[in-house]
């Protein structure tokens, strides 16, 4: 076994195991996550993340070790961003509190499927056609300046086309049964408002992984350092949600930061032919523009209208 395979290898058990533990053990019964539980998960695999980094440069040495970080920070703030969805499809469909975790948990095995062919797509693809990069640069620029733009209006999931195709194929009922997807009804069975869930909430994330998977291509493109950063980054989206959704309106500038990172990005990405940023500037500039977009929304006081 090489050392990428012995990754993989470590990889497949980590997630396997937590995801096992986190589904038949903690979450058995669904209950409201409380903000105590949502900060240890967070730590917890944050923790996973960044001993998975010490294993990446044991084994492969510090240059893949920073890729590997770069990348699970862009992908971290990308996730970050993607609170403000989150909220708004569960404010929609009125989920329960209890139920949320399930829907982000089997929305999380479904991206980590998603991504995995999309990242290997991508890689192929970058590989076989480098002139690629620059359609993915110019992918990035241009979502970090609309991002940048956004005045934050609502969606509506009802317009979501993978929820209206689901519709015409298979009967929804309009109310919850318990945690259930399905409910039988009247010598059929019918989906429950759970599942409408889930499924925005996978076409939500497709959506971003137009987004996020180029960025972290831009640092790397070996199959394994794009994709366990990708992995590790959105396994902790779920926590994340339930730590940040009750205060995700204090970081209004978080936008900007982000968008400033996707453009950097995108920028790096089309000049790489030409100039490649050293790995420990990217990662100062991304963790930068972070750092002070979330401090810029905690020291500038809010400007209130007037009556």
């Amino acid at each position: 076994m090489n050392d990428h395979e012995l990754l993989w290898a470590v990889f497949g058990v980590i997630v396997t195991t937590v995801m096992v533990i986190d589904l038949a053990v903690l979450n058995r019964r669904a209950h409201e996550i409380s903000l105590r539980e949502a900060a240890l998960w967070c730590a917890a695999w944050m923790a996973l993340a960044l001993g998975f980094g010490g294993v990446v440069y044991w084994q492969l040495g510090l240059h893949k070790a920073l890729e590997f970080l770069t990348g699970y920070i862009i992908e971290y703030s990308l996730s970050m961003d993607n609170m403000f969805v989150f909220i708004m499809i569960f404010s929609y469909f009125a989920v329960p509190p209890q139920y949320q975790p399930r829907v982000l948990h089997w929305g999380i095995l479904g991206a980590i499927i998603m991504r995995m062919i999309l990242i290997f797509a991508g890689v192929a693809l970058i590989h076989t056609f480098e002139w690629i990069m620059y359609i993915f640069g110019a992918i990035l620029i241009f979502t970090g300046i609309k991002m940048a733009w956004d005045d934050g209006g609502k969606m509506d999931p009802s317009k979501n086309p993978v929820l209206k195709l689901f519709k015409k194929l298979i009967p929804f009922v309009d109310h919850f049964e318990g945690q259930a997807f399905f409910t039988h009804r009247h010598g059929s069975w019918r989906a429950t408002p759970l599942l409408a869930t889930v499924l925005v909430v996978e076409a939500s994330d497709l959506v971003f992984a137009i987004d996020s998977i180029p960025a972290v291509l831009a640092i790397s493109t070996d199959r394994l350092i794009v994709y366990t950063s990708n992995i590790f980054a959105i396994m902790g989206l779920r926590a994340l949600y339930f730590l940040l959704s009750g205060i995700v309106g204090l970081f209004r500038y978080l936008k900007i930061g982000i968008s400033a990172i996707l453009c950097f990005v995108g920028v790096k990405m089309i000049m790489a032919h030409f100039y490649k940023v050293p790995l420990p500037a990217s990662l100062g500039v991304i963790a930068g523009a972070l750092a002070v977009s979330i401090l810029a929304s905690v020291l500038i006081p809010e400007k209130r209208g007037h009556d």
